[in-house]
């Protein structure tokens, strides 16, 4: 399968390796400093200078207009004023070019593209960088180096602050992409081209503004499978003083495996982490200093940040103690004797001999108990520089994150300098490095949570679905004035209760003596609630009566309500409620977000809910990983273990009762709000004491930032008496997917990749099994007896063109049994569901079995005239629907 752009249409390549480069409006401020950028850099390529009145500029031949050039530019970068930037657009678009970058803040930059067909970066981008092409086609005041950070970004200024940093850091670039006003061309279409970019690295974001979150979060997850991600957002704050959007950036960016951070600090310590020190291989971090003080800084600081320090093996120890007799012996300083550490160790080589440093941090990388090894060196004075030649020598032969603290400026910069040269991590202060390390732990986290996929349906849920369409019915009826529809406390419980959540017993009254009746039924105490269908406020008692133990108490708190105006529409009369015992008081919440669509929120109930306001946030689906990560990211997952008065908490329940709603929230798209508060917890379960649900009006539906896997298209086929199960990939299939490349045959490999290939890399092992099901879809045929994979068919849909590729492979003992053509035909539907226009596919002109199998299925074949030895084979899909499964 190979990518072929077309002519007369965008291509990618143009933006990022032009061969020839347009500055229009090099008579600006913009287009001055552009032109010097590009000359300075060294651009190999055609650069063409456009201005009225210019002859050259800096000995460069300048024309008067776009009409002029002598050739067509690959890439226009447009400097010119406003008003007449749509003109250059004409003009560009007349002449063939189809990329461009805006350094000035035009408006409509989307609707010039579509009229003029040139796809552009901006409004107001700080322009396109590509340092191992010579190509600095930005505003910038200094000249990146070569390196595998790619930078994208929306600011300008961030750009600048970054590559200051950058140079004396050592820190090089694959790319520097200024998004700006992200009008056109953004994040999605850069991150796509940057996951294919063997020289980058690690990619840095810089997000104000997000157009299409699908389409984004579908490229950042495939990016992040591949590179290291770290984002940062400027001004959240000020758009959402509540932090509910910032959490919800948070939790979508988790999700596609993107580290987010808050701070421009920690988006260059991670920078700086993430491009030079392995993945960490746990979570447990080992410290090995001269120096006392400073390393317990750097403890202190792990365990506030909720890391966890390494503890060390007798056997450990052992080894370490025969290199460095005195590593765990009784330590000092000038202010006494120095406690030893409970919850960890520290490794002390001693002021002496600095080349220990890189001898010990070699032996605990080799501990199974540690994740990464922090070095935290105080500066002692000459030695110090072969102390650091050590460190640097060892680093290649440590499997483990390896990070070093240098302290000091006079002579720890240098130290700092010699190190990010040798590929090591170095900071200044002990907290930072143990901030490196944080974010280590944490990318690792979101990665594993990316790799996380809840199906559509959990089957083992088995809800009732029809309970909820009715109860819906009757809110949307009973306000159909409205155009929306709120439940009551009851029926939003009996909907969570309608998907196996457990709620306390609860009866409808509606009147004082049937509440006294409803009461003696349930059994004292109770809690008597005014029915009530507005949202539900934490600490408004206005509508409840808590602790009545008797008939009359309960008489008396209904007629005390009753004298209590109650809100406009309210559903009449009460809910008396068995009340609830000791137990912990949590809450889940459901809101939208005005970016990422619906978000699941969970944490501590009941009235300081809004007080504390102790809540994490995630977006549906969940599973039970999910759901057990999103409550430890709360405070109040510390309580749900034994209390001095209570046992623990039935945690697991907790977590199934994330997993339910989100299901319900999967089902039912067109709720738009629900509140639990209080969900009691205990030793038992859970119970749902209150609950609230907003509809959306008729119509209208919410739509999920991350689709769940599709298990609904998986199926099986019979093969000559053989089951197979059919379904989409999923990423623990890796392993089997190498085995299926194994037993491959060298002709069914060339045939497959158009080359000869001996292995899979793990980049194309992940590319393959971690599949985003927005844009691509890989159906597996897997002998489940055998837990092996047979064959696989993909299809990958090429944003912008409403086409999809295909490829199909089956290994050999499965050859001739239809499983080929069931594969293909599966594909094709899929397709259709998706609004594909066509699927094409590219074959060898030698693979006659495959020629012959496509016209089979109705495609046409088309010699490419550029490649004579590649047939181009097409087949137009109409639009109607198709099922799954069946033939096209």
């Amino acid at each position: 399968m190979i990518s072929r752009p077309g002519s007369g249409r965008f291509r990618p390549e143009a933006l990022f390796r032009p061969s020839s480069i347009a500055v229009i409006g090099a008579d600006t401020a913009d287009g001055v400093q552009v032109m010097g950028n590009l000359l300075a850099g060294g651009f190999g390529g055609a650069i063409l200078p456009v201005g009225p009145g210019l002859s050259a500029v800096s000995g460069v031949l300048a024309y008067p207009d776009i009409a002029s050039l002598p050739v067509v530019p690959d890439l226009a970068v447009v400097c010119s004023p406003a008003e007449q930037v749509p003109a250059a657009f004409a003009e560009l678009g007349r002449r063939g070019t189809h990329a461009a970058v805006v350094t000035g803040m035009a408006g409509g930059l989307r609707a010039l593209a579509s009229s003029s067909g040139v796809r552009s970066l901006g409004p107001g981008s700080f322009g396109i960088s590509v340092p191992s092409l010579g190509l600095n086609a930005t505003r910038s005041h200094l000249l990146a180096r070569p390196g595998r950070i790619a930078l994208v970004s929306q600011s300008a200024a961030l750009c600048r602050a970054v590559l200051d940093w950058a140079e004396p850091n050592g820190v090089g670039f694959s790319h520097i992409v200024g998004i700006g006003g992200n009008d056109d061309i953004g994040f999605s279409l850069v991150l796509d081209w940057l996951s294919r970019d063997p020289g980058t690295g690690a990619i840095l974001l810089d997000i104000r503004r997000i157009k299409d979150r699908r389409m984004f979060l579908s490229a950042a997850r495939a990016a992040a499978r591949l590179r290291p991600m770290v984002a940062i957002r400027a001004g959240g704050r000020l758009l959402d003083p509540s932090g509910d959007a910032d959490a919800t950036f948070v939790a979508a960016l988790r999700r596609c495996g993107v580290l987010s951070v808050s701070t421009l600090e920690d988006l260059l310590a991670a920078a700086e982490t993430l491009t030079r020190a392995r993945p960490a291989r746990g979570e447990a971090l080992a410290i090995v200093t001269n120096a006392i003080g400073p390393a317990q800084l750097a403890a202190d600081t792990a365990l506030r940040d909720g890391l966890h320090l390494a503890q060390l093996t007798p056997e450990t120890k052992g080894v370490i103690g025969l290199a460095l007799p005195n590593a765990f012996g009784p330590r000092s300083d000038r202010a006494g004797t120095v406690p030893q550490p409970t919850v960890g160790d520290i490794v002390y080589v001693g002021p002496d001999n600095p080349i220990r440093l890189a001898e010990a941090a070699s032996l605990l990388a080799g501990a199974e108990e540690v994740g990464g090894v922090l070095i935290v060196h105080a500066p002692t004075g000459e030695a110090d520089a072969a102390g650091m030649q050590a460190i640097a020598a060892a680093s290649g032969a440590i499997k483990v994150p390896l990070l070093v603290c240098a302290m000091g400026e006079t002579t720890g910069a240098a130290h700092r300098r010699q190190l990010a040269e040798a590929g090591v991590p170095a900071f200044s202060a002990p907290e930072q490095s143990v901030r490196g390390f944080l974010h280590l732990v944490q990318n690792r986290r979101n990665r594993a949570a990316a790799r996380e996929l809840p199906p559509s349906t959990v089957l083992t849920l088995a809800p009732d679905r029809a309970q909820v369409q009715h109860l819906f019915r009757r809110a949307r009826g009973r306000a159909a004035a409205k155009g929306h529809a709120a439940l009551a406390q009851d029926e939003a419980m009996a909907v969570l209760a309608a998907y196996g959540v457990p709620t306390a017993p609860a009866r409808v009254a509606m009147n004082a003596a049937d509440a006294a009746v409803a009461a003696a039924l349930l059994g004292f105490p109770v809690v008597l609630k005014r029915r009530r269908t507005d949202r539900l406020e934490p600490g408004a008692r206005s509508g409840l009566a808590l602790d009545l133990r008797d008939a009359d108490q309960v008489r008396a708190a209904a007629h005390m309500l009753e004298r209590r105006s109650g809100p406009d529409g309210a559903p009449p009369g009460f809910l008396v409620q068995r009340q609830v015992g000791r137990a912990r008081e949590l809450l889940v919440r459901v809101r939208e977000d005005a970016v990422f669509g619906p978000t699941i929120a969970f944490g501590q109930g009941g009235t300081a809910a809004d007080i504390l306001y102790d809540v994490a946030v995630d977006l549906p689906p969940l599973n039970l990983t999910l759901a057990r990560a999103l409550i430890s990211r709360t405070r109040v997952a510390a309580t749900l273990g034994p209390l001095p008065d209570q046992p623990a908490a039935n945690a697991d329940m907790v977590a199934d009762t994330l997993v339910r709603v989100s299901q319900l929230m999967v089902d039912f798209p067109e709720i738009a709000e629900l509140d639990v508060n209080p969900l009691f917890a205990d030793a038992d379960g859970v119970l749902v004491a209150d609950a609230w649900i907003r509809l959306r009006p008729p119509g209208e539906a919410g739509r999920l930032a991350i689709s769940p896997y599709p298990a609904e298209l998986a199926g099986a086929f019979v093969a000559n008496g053989q089951t197979l199960v059919i379904r989409p990939i999923r990423p623990e299939d890796a392993t089997a997917h190498v085995a299926l490349f194994q037993r491959l045959s060298p002709e069914d490999i060339r045939y497959r990749f158009f080359s000869a290939m001996r292995e899979l890399s793990a980049e194309q092992i992940t590319r393959l099994t971690q599949v985003d099901y927005e844009r691509e879809m890989a159906f597996v045929a897997v002998r489940e007896s055998a837990g092996e994979t047979v064959g696989v068919a993909r299809l990958v849909c090429e944003p912008g063109t409403g086409e999809g590729e295909f490829a199909v492979v089956v290994q050999p003992d499965m050859k001739g049994r239809g499983l080929a053509r069931h594969l293909m035909q599966r594909l094709i539907a899929w397709g259709r569901s998706q609004g594909l226009t066509a699927i094409v596919g590219h074959v060898l002109a030698d693979n006659q079995p495959m020629l012959g199998f496509v016209r089979r299925l109705g495609f046409t074949l088309r010699r490419l005239p550029a490649e004579g030895d590649i047939f181009e084979a097409r087949l137009p899909l109409s639009r109607e629907a198709a099922t799954p499964g069946t033939a096209a």
